[in-house]
């Protein structure tokens, strides 16, 4: 988690940990916190650490860490950096939080190091590769830097490394940065993909189409029909969302500003018809956490929805925080033509063949909003209800571990 860790955000992430310890899994309070090995990690890192010093947020880690099996890695240099201190949480919890991070080669802390330790615990190939979807633009946000040290850490494993470039993560792979201050994205970028190459191994950037051709990374060549880059570094390579969809069929973790992962236990798979190798995809949740028309994250998710669905991946949308408001009232987009109505595509979309659509209904009751009762397609879900889709797989899937993605 990189974003500010809301207390709306902690509060159902607790209420999620207290079902899966409480109804799931009660024997899990008769053991030791010596004898458990952590069920839940955490890894904080950028303006998510913040919440370890707000009263309010303090509250609810201090609910979390009541239950067994939490531990959270915080990344040492940007407690540095802003000045945190959490030693009121340490001293209560010496062995769930920590606050000092693997050395890399260099000598230097390095909290994408602990990461790449968890990342790689899957059953896969040596060496394997590890993804990344990248939403934000460089210079005006932290996170394009801190991409650069996750992908270091990624080859510092002997792992290769997929850029999944959406949304303003475009700009990231624009020719011709020059920062009078500060690292240089795009030629960091070229130096990792020439880094995996020496190494055998392969990094590669791909970047939307329809998010390029938005900001003027397309053009037309003569002669061509299809759209080819026109300002990008060497490495980038322009693909359909289908296309980028389609690497998330494979079983690589795949990291991004704030996601998560859960591995699926083999007794918790429900039993399906066939072992096909659809089922054996890691199914993606994708979390849509913001204002409909505000930014481009809510129509994004729901293209990249469509995307994982079209390349038959069981896919789940949950309008969660600030994106229930995409399922409030009535919108319009009257004398608007280039205006997208999203109530109207999700309604489009609905019964979709691998695509379900669901409402947290507390954070509707929070806004003391409705569902339009139109949207029949989209499912109201408690905290229970979230907890069973996060925990267990849908019915047939025998992955071992699914995606949660925030928008």
């Amino acid at each position: 988690m990189r974003d500010t860790l809301t207390v709306e955000r902690l509060g159902w992430i607790d209420e999620l940990l207290k079902f899966y310890f409480l109804k799931l899994n009660p024997q899990s309070f008769r053991h030791t916190t010596h004898e458990r090995e952590a069920v839940f990690i955490f890894f904080l890192t950028g303006d998510a650490l913040y919440s370890l010093q707000m009263p309010e947020s303090i509250e609810i880690w201090e609910s979390i860490f009541s239950l067994p099996s939490i531990k959270i890695v915080c990344d040492q240099e940007e407690l540095a950096l802003r000045g945190i201190t959490v030693e009121h949480l340490k001293m209560k919890n010496p062995d769930l939080v920590i606050t000092h991070n693997s050395l890399a080669l260099n000598g230097k802390p390095s909290f994408w190091k602990d990461v790449m330790k968890y990342a790689r615990q899957h059953e896969q190939p040596i060496p394997s590769t590890i993804g990344y979807l990248h939403m934000a633009s460089p210079y005006m946000y932290q996170s394009s830097g801190t991409l650069l040290q996750c992908l270091g850490a990624a080859l510092e494993s002997h792992a290769s490394w997929d850029l999944y470039c959406y949304l303003d993560g475009i700009h990231t792979g624009h020719q011709g940065q020059a920062p009078l201050d500060g690292e240089n994205v795009g030629e960091g970028l070229d130096n990792l993909e020439e880094r995996a190459g020496k190494r055998g191994l392969h990094g590669q950037i791909m970047s939307s189409v329809h998010c390029a051709s938005a900001r003027g990374y397309c053009t037309h060549e003569k002669g061509k029909e299809a759209l080819v880059p026109a300002c990008t570094i060497r490495p980038v390579r322009i693909r359909t969302a289908n296309e980028i969809a389609a690497h998330f069929r494979s079983n690589h973790i795949i990291l991004a500003e704030n996601c998560g992962s859960v591995a699926i236990k083999k007794e918790t798979i429900r039993p399906g018809l066939s072992f096909d190798e659809k089922w054996r995809v890691p199914p993606v949740n994708i979390l849509i956490t913001r204002h409909p028309y505000g930014s481009e994250y809510a129509s994004g998710a729901l293209s990249f929805a469509l995307a994982c669905a079209t390349k038959e991946i069981q896919t789940r949308v949950i309008f969660i925080e600030d994106g229930v408001y995409t399922l409030s009232g009535t919108h319009s987009c009257n004398n608007r033509p280039h205006c997208v109505n999203l109530q109207e595509v999700v309604d489009a979309a609905s019964g979709s063949e691998n695509l379900q659509f669901f409402a947290y209904t507390p954070s509707l009751q929070a806004r003391n909003m409705r569902k339009n009762p139109k949207l029949t397609g989209v499912i109201p879900v408690g905290s229970s209800d979230l907890g069973n889709l996060l925990f267990f797989p849908p019915t047939g899937i025998v992955a071992n571990h699914q995606r949660i993605l925030f928008f």
